[in-house]
């Protein structure tokens, strides 16, 4: 089979490598049909990663099940299904705690897409070895597309926990959101579904804040701190200083969700935070425990992810586009 590799900066090749077989009863194998480039693969791709290449890309898809072993009982050969980003069992006490990004079966941060905690490949590749089933595969709705549901292994779902438990808690709340990529947009979708009474995307974009506007929010292409503007904001830049615009913004005992990868360093406004009373959470997310209410809200027909999708791409042109700088690309394989 073929795993799309990173060699290089804005540099990608298909390599053969062996087919992946079935090592237990509880594995599944799967084969990518619409997959996506993370905002994170933006960052390795332009040379910002911390990993050397070369390694096989890719960790948010919907696939279909090829074979399955003999005690895997949630999905069968021909389903379409969500595979999270991270690898996890299901059955340890991280994964029983909803910490499946920590699952203690494997090594720390094991995932797709990149060599952290063993090797476990890509999901821009023919084929895909799932290692536990029947704790890892979302079943796909009936109804759902799968182009427009490409994401939900990662940065659709990962959206959702952003906002969604945040505005339960507090029905109406304002949100800022300072992004440079797709999971920003899909947050002021999902804030509007769910009641946010005012949005506010930053985002020196102007397409991005185009997308932003049609899904109800205010946009702005830089943010100056709006003293006690902001209930809940979430920053998707990887910039420490966009970070600490979000949470100089903040109401008191205002809540800040960091989804930015931060492979730089900088300093965070420490005592503005502490006189104001300020929750940060700076963490990848334990996705696969919310996939399930992600796409809740997807088949609702209350939010409209598909509008974020920016190219719809045959799979053998990963090699020539994935390096350019789309929002969010969806390659289809046209044989499944």
């Amino acid at each position: 089979m073929r795993e799309l590799t990173y060699v290089a900066r804005r540099s990608v090749e298909w390599r053969e490598a062996p087919d992946p077989k079935l090592q237990s009863d509880r594995e599944a194998i799967v084969t990518p049909v619409a997959a996506t480039s993370c905002d994170v693969d933006s960052a390795i791709l332009a040379g910002h990663g911390f990993i050397d290449p070369p390694f096989a890309l890719g960790h948010e898809c919907v696939a279909r099940v090829v074979d399955i072993g003999d005690a895997v009982t949630s999905v069968a050969p021909g389903d379409l299904v969500v595979v999270p980003w991270s690898i996890n069992c299901g059955t340890c006490d991280h994964c029983r705690a909803g910490l499946t990004a920590h699952c203690t079966a494997v090594p720390h941060m094991a995932m797709y897409g990149a060599p952290i905690g063993g090797n476990w490949g890509g999901l821009f590749s023919d084929l895909v070895r799932v290692p536990w089933a029947d704790a890892m595969l979302v079943p796909l709705h009936e109804g759902l597309d799968p182009v427009a549901m490409a994401s939900a292994g990662d940065n659709w779902s990962l959206s959702w926990r952003l906002v969604a438990p945040h505005l339960k808690n507090k029905p109406g709340a304002r949100v800022l959101v300072v992004a440079r990529g797709s999971i920003g947009l899909y947050v002021c979708d999902i804030a509007r579904a769910l009641g946010a009474c005012d949005i506010l995307y930053v985002d020196p974009d102007p397409e991005h804040r185009e997308l932003a506007r049609g899904y109800g929010a205010a946009t702005a292409e830089t943010l100056e701190p709006v003293r006690h503007g902001f209930d809940i904001a979430v920053e998707a830049t990887g910039r420490v200083d966009q970070l600490a615009l979000a949470v100089k913004s903040l109401a008191p005992e205002g809540i800040c969700e960091s989804a930015g990868n931060h492979f730089r360093p900088g300093e965070l406004p420490l005592l503005d935070m502490y006189l104001t009373g300020v929750t940060l959470r700076i963490a990848r997310d334990n996705v696969r425990n919310h996939i399930p209410d992600a796409l809740e809200l997807a088949r609702s027909g209350k939010v409209d992810p598909a509008r974020v999708v920016s190219h719809l791409l045959p799979w053998d042109q990963l090699p020539d586009a994935l390096p350019e700088k789309h929002l969010k690309p969806v390659f289809v394989r046209s044989d499944h």
